[in-house]
């Protein structure tokens, strides 16, 4: 389904269309509406370049869970006991 915005919003944003999409993209990707390829794919970016806009926005690329970081410690733990065996 088309969206269409008008060309008088997109002046009174300063935005030409491909920025409309690209800021349209980070704000969606921002709000967890979109994944990182989804939103590159709405802004017609590749993923590398989508991450530079993101960036540029300051919105970070991977927000780390409490159990995604409960799970790194762990890693670490582990890795450390087999890197240091006890003497």
């Amino acid at each position: 389904m088309p969206v269409v915005i008008p060309d008088e919003v997109l002046q009174q944003a300063g935005l030409s269309e491909r920025e409309a999409l690209i800021e349209i993209a980070c704000r969606l990707f921002d709000a967890g509406k979109l994944y990182l390829p989804d939103a590159a794919k709405l802004a017609a970016l590749t993923r590398v370049e989508m991450e530079s806009e993101l960036i540029k926005r300051n919105i970070p690329i991977y927000r780390p869970t409490a159990e995604d970081l409960r799970e790194d410690l762990e890693t670490l733990k582990r890795l450390r006991g087999e890197a240091c065996p006890p003497s």
